[in-house]
């Protein structure tokens, strides 16, 4: 029977390991306040700094080589290596991490001040709350009058192209990505004679909104750069859907994508700039999604 002092010492000990101290011995109640694992001030290491495609948990592997080799393709949690049939307590603590920051992308808000910073006024759908726009999808496509005529005196008269933000699934991709991808593509657009409307955010938009959008506003061409549903690998993703004179009710196909908009995937500038050329040839062919050929 393990007693409770035991069980003590061995989270320690493992504590210990994990802060990569060789050779330390577990620290029985430590002085309040003070970290068990921690001397001079060092702490437990950030788990999420790491980058999993780098590390190698498995212990003396046949072919060490190959096996990075293999983690530098894909962000998949392959080589994590185990406690008899369980997780490490690494990967258990890295994956509840992961796993936190996907949640609290959804369920967390674009902060005032980042729109006040950058200038964005806010217009919602008919979604009155975060819960009601994650369990009812449909009010995050609608608009009532009074957003609509938000709309149009923020776009101006007969805008030929309209990039504006939304929240949708991820209020962390919007914030870490949206303002340096709009700044791209306006700059490429400008580089054509074509000049941008006046950009504004939407509040528990979901992607069919910019339909509602377009119709309202009469633009050509509309963008909108949202926040995607965010996984384990990264709950900074955002995307950018575009279209040629959308109408409600329009087929998907209608829309054109360009997704994995993050620091490990498509770079924030580069894909403003790639997607400034996408608008550019929508406007010369005067078509979008799948009949644009790119």
């Amino acid at each position: 029977m393990v007693t409770e002092l035991e069980l003590k010492q061995m989270v320690q000990q493992i504590l210990v390991e994990m802060s990569g101290k060789e050779g330390g011995v577990p620290k029985v109640a430590p002085p309040t306040g003070q970290c068990a694992v921690c001397d001079d001030g060092d702490g437990l290491p950030d788990l999420t700094e790491i980058d999993l495609r780098r590390q190698c948990l498995v212990p003396a592997p046949a072919d060490a080589e190959a096996l990075m080799a293999m983690k530098l393709t894909t962000p998949a949690r392959i080589g994590v290596w185990r406690a008899g049939p369980r997780y490490k307590t690494e990967t258990l603590l890295r994956f509840r991490a992961d796993h936190a920051a996907a949640q609290d992308a959804v369920f967390s808000n674009v902060s005032d001040e980042f729109l006040a910073a950058n200038g964005l006024e806010t217009i919602q759908t008919e979604c009155a709350s975060k819960d009601q726009f994650l369990t009812r999808p449909d009010l995050g496509r609608q608009f009532g009058a009074e957003a609509k005529d938000a709309m149009k005196r923020i776009a101006g008269p007969s805008p030929k192209v309209l990039v504006y933000v939304s929240d949708g699934l991820s209020s962390t991709a919007v914030e870490t990505n949206a303002m340096d991808t709009l700044k791209m593509i306006g700059q490429g657009l400008e580089r054509q004679g074509v000049k941008l409307a006046k950009p504004f955010f939407v509040k528990y938009g979901r992607v069919p909104a910019m339909d509602v959008v377009s119709e309202a506003t009469g633009a050509d061409v509309v963008c909108v750069l949202l926040g995607e549903r965010p996984g384990l690998v990264t709950a900074e993703s955002m995307s950018a859907y575009i279209t040629y004179k959308g109408t409600v009710g329009m087929p998907e196909a209608k829309r054109t994508v360009v997704s994995n908009i993050h620091a490990g995937g498509t770079p924030a500038v580069e894909a403003g700039g790639y997607i400034a050329d996408i608008i550019k040839l929508m406007l010369e062919k005067k078509i979008s999604g799948i009949d644009l050929k790119l």
